[in-house]
């Protein structure tokens, strides 16, 4: 199996240096310097679509623009990339989230993923009308995906149960083909919904040790329950040319945030109720001291960011060996980003995807050599050769 690569969406705005938002940043605080428009968002897919990204994914939160929205606009500039849509269960009904779903499958021609996002604050949760607690909001995806799993399949579905009713309930047309579930967790409650119900169990980008150990303890929920899932992880990149330029620019990112900015996001980030959250802040600490936490990898980004908050940092070599690394742990899908999302997918694309496909690890979707192959392009103000003319 060759790897495969999302690109990510930033709806909550771009720049060139870290955008924050998510699990505890304020809403408000997350903006950028370049707008969430259909346009900049459609030169970012665009882009990816051309440099052999499979998918983007797209967030959910008061933070950033509706996904569903967002990506069905997007539908209509792009014509293969797949949208990695993030929702909340239980925000909306099942059957009307399997009808969305499959409507978007529909008219997309095929180009839908889902990530199921539980929430991991509750402050937020309520604020759009969701009062449960964090244990009681993954029993309920529990169900939400029972239903949403057996409409899918053409059933006709009763289900009554603790927090999901429904009755006599089917869709007019199931989707086809049916899209991949990708779920994260990793605390005690989310892991058993993880393995029952996912196609795709996603991780934040750990060293390699934690991943695998991670890994390891799904794997093994799995087999109990009789299934047999893939595995994705979440990373930023920064990648140059050399080593050197990489830092450097990790440096020049870090150095765009203040003190005051990491202490108050930090303190957020604190709050959350996210186990992943969690492990991310143990990472950086809360300082911008040893934030090079396994070779390659960069804490850096979760001083001031929720959710993802490490970097693959490096040479395209660098990190195609990093890439490798994690492959070799289990992980076949890379879900990445960088500051800013549009050039960063071609220091990535560019650099690093070549070599991967050199080692046999990676091929173009569309069946093409990819970018960075070697083009003859005379140098600049040296003349072309002459085509021979008969005399």
């Amino acid at each position: 199996m060759t790897l495969t690569f999302h690109w990510f969406l930033p709806t909550n705005g771009d720049s060139r240096d870290i955008v924050g938002g998510g699990h505890g940043v304020p809403t408000g605080a997350a903006g950028g310097a370049r707008p969430a428009s259909v346009a900049y968002l459609g030169q970012i897919a665009r882009s990816a679509e051309q440099l052999g990204f499979v998918g983007a994914l797209t967030p959910t939160g008061a933070w950033c623009e509706d996904a569903w929205l967002s990506t069905a606009m997007l539908t209509e500039v792009t014509e293969r990339l797949k949208f990695l849509v993030a929702f909340r269960p239980g925000l909306l009904a099942p059957t009307l989230a399997a009808q969305m779903a499959s409507t978007f499958q529909r008219l997309s021609q095929g180009r839908l993923l889902l990530n199921v996002v539980t929430g991991g604050e509750s402050q937020e949760q309520r604020a759009y009308g969701d009062f449960l607690d964090k244990d009681a909001r993954y029993a309920r995806a529990d169900e939400f995906l029972h239903v949403v799993r057996a409409l899918w399949r053409g059933e006709t579905v009763d289900h009554h149960g603790t927090h999901v009713r429904v009755e006599q309930a089917r869709l007019h047309r199931p989707p086809d083909p049916v899209p991949p579930v990708y779920f994260g967790g990793s605390s005690a409650a989310a892991l058993p919904v993880a393995v029952r119900h996912s196609d795709v169990y996603l991780t934040w980008g750990e060293p390699p040790a934690l991943v695998a150990e991670k890994l390891e303890r799904v794997r093994a929920l799995a087999a109990r329950a009789g299934r047999e899932l893939r595995f994705g992880i979440r990373l930023h990149v920064i990648v140059r040319d050399t080593a050197e330029q990489a830092w450097a620019q990790a440096q020049r990112l870090l150095d765009g945030v203040s003190e005051a900015d990491i202490r108050a996001v930090q303190e957020g980030l604190r709050r959350s109720e996210s186990e992943g959250q969690r492990r991310m802040l143990d990472l950086n600490g809360g300082s911008r001291d040893g934030l090079e936490v396994a070779p390659n990898l960069w804490a850096g980004v979760g001083l001031v960011r929720g959710g993802a908050g490490t970097a693959l940092v490096g040479s395209h070599a660098e990190v195609a060996d990093r890439i490798a690394e994690y492959h070799a742990l289990g992980i076949d899908e890379f879900v990445l980003s960088g500051y800013p999302h549009l050039e960063e997918a071609y220091w990535f694309g560019e650099g690093v995807l070549p070599i991967l496909r050199e080692r046999g690890l990676w091929r173009h979707p569309d069946g093409q050599p990819g970018a960075g192959d070697h083009v003859d392009i005379p140098f600049a103000g040296v003349p072309a050769p002459q085509p021979a003319v008969a005399r």
